[in-house]
Parts: structure tokens; sequence; C-alpha cells
């Protein structure tokens, strides 16, 4: 009897899988858990307590995180870096609800939720490990076209 041809994307994945580094990664994981009803996959524990592995389901995705180990890949994380210049976007059934459970949380909201030309209701918030998310409900679909339109309505009334 034959062993199936090995996936190359593993069941449950997805093509793009956001990997973060986090100081803390354990404490991450908790956070993740009360801020976005994360279920914890995996967890690797490696040499002096750290995370060499972690996986969460948050929603139908899978995100992965380490801890931050300067000696190994350089692997940091924003805190250190001062910053990070990337965005996790995240859907939900309720961004309103989602981000005042994350605030709950301990995350700092960073844009209010409100609704958005292109037809969202979208928020922003920085988790306390320093990275950056976008929550957002999908309201009204809309072609490309109404969106052009509707941020160039948005931009006259800023003006």
């Amino acid at each position: 009897m034959s062993k199936p041809a090995t996936r190359t994307i593993p069941e449950g994945m997805h093509s793009l899988t956001p990997h973060i580094v986090c100081a803390g990664a354990a404490d991450a994981i908790e956070f993740y858990k009360k801020a976005f009803n994360a279920v914890e996959q995996v967890r690797m524990p490696g040499p002096g307590g750290k995370l060499m592995h972690a996986s969460l389901k948050i929603g139908d995705s899978t995100l992965m995180l380490v801890d931050e180990m300067p000696d190994c890949a350089g692997a940091v994380g924003p805190k250190a870096l001062k910053g990070s210049p990337v965005t996790i976007h995240l859907y939900v059934d309720n961004a309103d609800a989602t981000v005042a459970q994350a605030e709950k949380a301990g995350a700092k909201v960073t844009m209010p939720v409100a609704d958005m030309f292109w037809g969202d209701r979208y928020g922003q918030l920085e988790d306390p490990f320093g990275h950056r998310w976008s929550v957002a409900t999908h309201k009204v679909d809309m072609t490309p076209e109404e969106m052009q339109a509707a941020m160039q309505e948005m931009m006259k009334s800023r003006q």
C-alpha cells in the first residue's frame, strides 16, 4: 500500500502565514488568546525557556511566533527595532467588539474603528509586543471604481 503524496501546503494552512518575533512569546500567546480568541496549536520550547516555535489559530488563519533570539539569525521583535513597518490585517465579524476586547487585554488603539471609504469598518492597534494590527469587518462590496470615487470624495472633505 503506497503512502499518499505529501501536500505542498500542509492541511489547515494558507499560502501566506505571518511569522512574528516577540520579546516574551509565551506572554504574547496569552495576550493573543485574550485579545483575538486565538487557539494555541503548537508550542516548542527551546533552551533557557525560550520558544523556538509556536503556532496559533486566529479565525481561519495561522499565526506563527518565536521568542527574540538576537544571537540566532538576528531574530528581534519590533520593540528592539523601535517599531515595525508591518501591519497584520485581521478580518472579524465585529471590528468594534474585537478592538475593544484587544484594548481590554492590553493593546493600544492607534486608530479608532470607523467606517472607511473602501467598504470596511476598520481600526488599528498596537499590541504590547510592538506589533501593529488592523482590524476590519467588511460591510459593503465595492468595485475598484467605486472605491476610487469614494477615496476622492473623502480627500475633498479633508481639504
